[in-house]
């Protein structure tokens, strides 16, 4: 006599698993962040909860889904990421000139040359 082992442990035929809510949260989190609503706080968010969300995922067999939506929400949170990355490198390169700008017209004007000059102007 054989005995079969079911994994869904008394579940009905026709049960389809629960989709996990931190995989929902973390898609929701990473567009959020990625359209600059949260800009920060969404991606990172977005970024932990999508990784749990893969856990819990990886611990239910079976039992819950939603890996997709949590690798997407951990793609969107990183993308926001380096987005931000970006966008506070751009925001330095301009602040260093905005603030060197001023002192290369002094020093130019100490050293006797015109801005037009500089620029070859007339």
């Amino acid at each position: 006599m054989s005995q079969y082992y079911d994994n869904n442990y008394g579940q009905s035929p026709g049960y389809a698993p629960r989709t996990s809510v931190a995989a929902v949260a973390s898609l929701i989190l990473g567009i959020l962040g990625l359209i600059q609503i949260l800009p920060i706080i969404g991606s990172i968010a977005g970024l932990i909860l999508g990784y749990a969300a893969k856990n819990e995922i990886s611990r239910s067999n079976g039992t819950v889904s939603g890996d997709g939506l949590a690798q997407a929400g951990i793609i969107l949170g990183w993308i926001g990421v380096g987005l931000m990355v970006i966008g506070l490198c751009i925001g330095a390169l301009v602040l260093i000139g905005a603030i060197s700008v001023p002192f290369g017209f002094a020093f130019c004007d100490q050293a006797g040359m015109m801005s037009s000059q500089i620029f070859g102007l007339r």
